[in-house]
């Protein structure tokens, strides 16, 4: 009973997860690609149906594949990641004006997360996602 309750939760975090991913890939300022990771997770331990049904849709193919695969992305990927975080970051980093600690701590983030990308994760070309 235990485990069905656990995997009625990560099924219910996973469509969860993917309908703010799905918005995400059409609304710039949200972030897809760490929803879409999430929805990947939950499925995975939830449902092999679920994780075969997400892993063959075209949201996964276009966002997540070519990372899971090699942990590379288009350069136009990582930007887009990126700039999206930096702006949500800077908007909370802006409200957080009497908060010294937390900005230190949302700036180190911040940093950890640009250094992530640019050095963890291979760029690779267009053409290459797609093989």
């Amino acid at each position: 009973m235990k485990k069905n309750l656990f995997k009625i939760v990560w099924i219910v975090l996973g469509f969860l997860s993917l309908g703010i991913g799905a918005v995400g890939a059409a609304l710039p300022f949200l972030p897809t690609f760490p929803f879409l990771l999430l929805t990947l997770f939950c499925f995975a331990k939830s449902s092999n149906r679920l994780h075969t049904w997400f892993i063959g849709t075209k949201l996964y193919k276009n966002n997540l594949e070519s990372y899971v695969q090699n942990r590379s992305m288009t350069a136009k990927t990582k930007a887009r990641i990126m700039i999206t975080v930096t702006i949500i970051m800077g908007g909370g980093f802006a409200m957080m004006s009497r908060a010294p600690a937390a900005r230190a701590v949302l700036a180190n983030v911040w940093l950890f997360h640009v250094v992530y990308f640019l050095f963890a994760v291979k760029t690779i070309k267009e053409e290459e996602r797609m093989v």
